[in-house]
């Protein structure tokens, strides 16, 4: 397969004349040593995965920054912490703009790093599997939603056209449980398994700390630690409430939902389409498929935004919320191939009730056809929201 066209690369070489040092972080096997190598030919690549080199940068920091003192990618560099002190002293001696691009797929110790020494030195980007723009574009996208997510989009299946199930059985093995291990005291890992398949059972539901941890038999602060763990993993994110204004009777519970459904249909034991029939879950897998792309978007093309969203006590919602224009832009997200009224209620009280504040309402649903109607937008799965 042809290398694709990832849409984080033009920002990246748009920051190496403005930052000394970039930094990529992302999931195991999203693509992010590929990347860098094709758009950064001229940068020597050094992987401190690798044991020797692991053990120069530890053993001496100092000759390893003189062999590699300039135009450098560092990948997995969280495993030679030491490091960053010394490329922080490097950057401000030089004034080079970027000197090095740093790289890991273990979020939570890389920006832990990041803070600590480099703060004010760093562009920080975020690289996910692929977005249904790039799938588009290079003309692998399926065009059954339902096939789609099971799926999932990391690149792995697409370049060596893997079996999913086969692909994302070997990813907990292989990946994400070492992860695990990197990152806590896990001991029981069939029990942290079956934690990860509770949270898969509560995709685009209310985040019920409490209920988790009961079911899975660990106590709340394990449970929340173990949330924590799968987020900086790039595994799991938390959609928060917005709660602002309005009225005080709002829910304050964050959603949660899975970066990559390939890996959430896996968990669920979807394996082929007709699994969807008797699947209670079929609208969460669209809501995530959907808020999960909307996600990967906005750190594929830098956009910056913040995403929520709305619910009340009474059972008004939104799915999604963005500020825009000094007010909001709504999304409604539901998996019918039809459009009917009732699919726009919510969006219609939270419009009555946000004074004048909302744009734009969109309805982003499972059929084909875009629609711009008198007061809101219809768009089909594939989100092309500047039609």
């Amino acid at each position: 397969m042809a290398l694709v066209n990832r849409q984080i690369s033009k920002s990246i070489k748009l920051h190496l004349s403005k930052y000394p040092i970039l930094a990529l972080t992302g999931p195991r096997q999203s693509g992010k040593t590929t990347l860098l190598k094709s758009i950064l030919p001229e940068y020597r690549y050094v992987s401190l995965e690798n044991m020797d080199q692991r053990s120069f940068a530890t053993e001496d920091p100092v000759g390893f920054l003189k062999k590699f003192d300039t135009h450098v990618i560092f990948d997995e560099v969280q495993r030679v912490p030491q490091l960053f002190s010394y490329l922080q002293t490097l950057v401000d001696e030089s004034g080079q703009m970027g000197q090095f691009v740093i790289s890991g797929s273990q979020n939570f110790h890389l920006l832990e790093h990041i803070t600590q020494s480099l703060a004010g030195r760093v562009a920080i980007f975020k690289l996910l599997p692929f977005d249904i723009p790039e799938l588009k574009q290079e003309g692998l996208l399926h065009p059954d939603w339902k096939t789609l997510i099971i799926k999932g989009f990391y690149p792995a299946i697409y370049d060596r056209n893997l079996d999913p199930s086969v692909y994302f059985s070997n990813y907990l093995q292989t990946y994400i449980n070492r992860d695990v291990r990197d990152l806590t005291k896990v001991q029981d890992m069939k029990r942290f398994n079956n934690f990860i398949g509770l949270c898969a059972g509560r995709t685009g539901q209310l985040l019920n700390l409490n209920n988790l941890a009961n079911e899975c038999g660990i106590s709340q602060p394990t449970a929340k630690s173990w949330l924590s763990i799968l987020e900086s993993s790039y595994i799991i994110f938390l959609l928060p409430p917005y709660f602002e204004n309005f009225n005080k009777r709002i829910i304050k519970s964050p959603k949660l939902y899975f970066y990559d459904t390939g890996f959430l249909s896996f968990l669920l034991g979807l394996r082929q389409k007709a699994d969807f029939e008797n699947q209670s879950l079929a609208g969460n897998l669209f809501e995530n498929l959907i808020v999960a792309d909307l996600f990967k978007r906005n750190f594929h093309e830098y956009q910056l935004r913040e995403y929520w969203f709305w619910r009340d006590s009474n059972g008004h919602e939104i799915d999604l919320l963005t500020k825009h224009r000094g007010g909001f832009d709504i999304f409604e997200i539901k998996s019918t191939q039809t459009v009917l009224p009732q699919l726009i209620k919510g969006m219609k009280y939270f419009d009555e009730i946000s004074n004048g504040l909302v744009k734009d309402k969109t309805l982003i649903y499972g059929g084909n056809d875009n629609q711009d109607r008198t007061n809101y937008s219809v768009r089909n799965w594939q989100i092309d929201i500047n039609k």
